[in-house]
Order: C-alpha cells, then structure tokens, then sequence
C-alpha cells in the first residue's frame, strides 16, 4: 500500500504543478495542461484516500514521516486547483479592466506583440463593461494632486517594484506601457497607463488585458488596484 501512496501523491502532484512551466518554457499546448491539473485533482482524491485506508487498516506499520510527505503532496495537488475554481466562481469571467469604460487607454507599444494573442487588442464594451462595474465598483480613474510630471515619475517607478517590463517609453505623451507575467504558466498580460493633466492635479488611468483566457480569476483587477496603492504612497513621498 505505501507503494500505491508514494506513486499517487507523486503522480498527482506532477500532474498539477508541471503543467505552468511545460506550457510556459516548452510551449505544451493549454488544453492538455488544464486537462492534466483536472485529473491530477481525481489522482490527489485518490491518494488521500488511500492514505487514510492505510492508517486506518495499517496503523502499527504506518511510516509517518514519509506519509505526511505524501499527504502534503496530495493535498498541493487537490488544493490548488480547487481554490482556483473557487476563485473563478467569485469573479466575472472577463479579463479586460480599465479605469475608463467610455473610453479606456489604447495599447500602441504593445499591439505588434498582441498581434497572434486569441483575445484581440480592442475594448469590447458592453456586457464586458457592465460586468466590470458590478464586480469591481472601486476601478475607476483616480485623481491625484501632484504635477503631471511628479506622478508620472513615480508611476515608472511602481511600474518597475512591480516587475512590468516595459515596451516602449512615452509611445503616446504622458502614458507607459508594459506586460505583465505570471509565475506559475508566464501567461502574459498588458498593461497601459494614462496620465492627464487637469489643471495643478493629475487624472490616472489604467487597463489591464490578459492576452490568453477568458476569465483573469481577477487577477487584472488585483494589479490595477495595487498600482493605485503603490502609487499613492510615491506620490505621499514625493510630497513630503
């Protein structure tokens, strides 16, 4: 039976975490690797299940540092996806969030490296718009009372605390463009931030567009609302 245990831990742990880094670094096609973190939540059940059965039957020959090993492992591999999908159950299935849905921030810099991404450059608007706004009320342009060229130095610096790599600088006046990645699959998601003057203050307006995906799981509203974080607290510094 532990041969059983080891085997299904390991397998449903490899099944789970390798498909981001396959996908990622050797181009293993997207469906096979959700397909394989699906499965490997069935094989992680089963390894639990095993290892219960063997404590229960097996007690006095249990090797309890090998088997809370395995249990770990089993665990990652039910664990992670499923609080993945309980993510995905909370948030809108959209993966398009802007400051401004009259009219959001256009990519320029970014658009050539878009150009083979299944989800196209433009904002759709729309249902896309209205449940942006249900889901993410807080999401809208921000005003801040600093010179345009203040906030605009402290918006490339949040830009690079946050590991954005930057396209191009100032391809429209008074905007940055960037990509974000992921950690686990490297899925790439742009970025356009927008600055206007309005008098002695400045207007900030940002979107975040995944480039793969139907759903972000709420991810381009995370960046977007923790840029405006980072930000505010540069602009506090700069003012000081």
């Amino acid at each position: 039976m532990r041969i059983i245990v080891a085997f299904l831990s390991i397998i449903s742990f490899l099944m789970v975490v390798l498909p981001g880094p396959l996908y990622q670094y050797f181009g293993m096609d997207l469906g096979l690797a959700f397909t394989s973190i699906r499965y490997g939540v069935f094989v992680g059940g089963a390894a639990l299940i095993v290892i219960i059965l063997q404590i229960i039957i097996a007690r006095k020959t249990v090797r309890w540092g090998s088997t809370l090993f395995y249990t770990v492992l089993a665990l990652v591999a039910v664990i992670m996806p499923l609080s993945m999908m309980g993510k995905a159950s909370t948030v809108p299935p959209i993966h398009d969030i802007t400051t401004d849905v009259t009219n959001p921030p256009g990519f320029v810099a970014v658009a050539p490296l878009r150009a083979e991404a299944p989800n196209p450059l433009e904002y759709e608007g729309g249902e896309i718009t209205r449940q942006q706004l249900d889901a993410y009320p807080e999401i809208k342009t921000q005003l801040f009372a600093r010179p345009i060229d203040e906030v605009y130095t402290a918006a490339e610096k949040v830009v690079q605390e946050m590991g954005w790599a930057r396209v191009e600088t100032n391809a429209k006046e008074n905007t940055i463009e960037a990509t974000a990645t992921t950690t686990w699959f490297g899925f790439k998601d742009d970025v356009v931030i927008r600055l206007t003057q309005k008098e002695d203050d400045t207007l900030v307006d940002i979107r975040s567009k995944s480039r793969v995906g139907q759903s972000d799981l709420g991810k381009n509203a995370e960046r977007i609302n923790t840029f405006f974080e980072k930000l505010r607290r540069k602009t506090d510094v700069v003012s000081e």
